[in-house]
């Protein structure tokens, strides 16, 4: 930034810096930082615009069935699966289902504390730890759902943790969905599939 003819970056703060006050690493990794992230946000446009044409292109070709032969093309949930006629290419298009807890989950809490409360020592830790972090909430205060689910699958004949399992059921709340686009390739019909991977972590893996 040019202030009256010289110039200056701006700080954390919020204060103006001359630049010859910076230090050259510094500099340096402002410069790196600032074109790294030029190419990230051209590139996160770029994918959300073939996202948006992916989508468009596979509603145009349901459209299309739907016209042709009545009905709507997926599951129950919307999943469904496009392959080229050689077997070789597919794209997937998956629908995950968003849930959330109602309060009958902290009902669940309390029946399942009096469980480990009243066994104490004989409580194996492995169950212990599973419920310490299914309640336990992440940085974002939201509760730990995969744990949640395992409780779910832990068979335990105490009435009150039968009563638990179903007050945990009872406050799941389906908010929303969402949809996952994945793209696969084989060498041949018969071969393993390989994903075509647009993971910035998993790139070139």
């Amino acid at each position: 930034m040019i202030i009256k003819g010289k110039a200056y970056l701006p700080d954390a703060k919020g204060a103006f810096v001359p630049v010859e006050l910076v230090r050259p690493q510094h500099k340096l990794e402002d410069e790196t930082v600032r074109k790294i992230i030029g190419f990230a946000r051209e590139l996160s446009a770029q994918i959300a615009r073939f996202r948006g044409h992916t989508m468009t292109d596979l509603g145009e070709f349901d459209a299309l069935l739907s016209q042709e032969y009545g009905g709507r093309r997926g599951g129950v949930k919307g999943n469904r699966t496009y392959q080229t006629f050689d077997g070789l290419l597919k794209v997937q298009v998956q629908v995950s289902d968003m849930i959330d807890f109602g309060p009958e989950l902290q009902i669940a809490k309390g029946l399942i504390d009096e469980c480990l409360i009243e066994w104490s020592d004989d409580a194996r830790a492995e169950i212990r730890a599973v419920v310490t972090r299914a309640f336990n909430t992440d940085k974002e205060g939201q509760i730990n759902r995969a744990e949640i689910f395992t409780l779910l699958r832990l068979d335990i004949g105490d009435e009150r943790w039968q009563r638990a399992q179903d007050a945990i059921r009872n406050a799941m709340r389906v908010v929303g969905s969402r949809e996952y686009v994945r793209f696969h390739e084989r060498d041949r019909p018969d071969g393993q599939w390989r994903a075509i991977t647009i993971d910035l972590a998993k790139a070139g893996a």
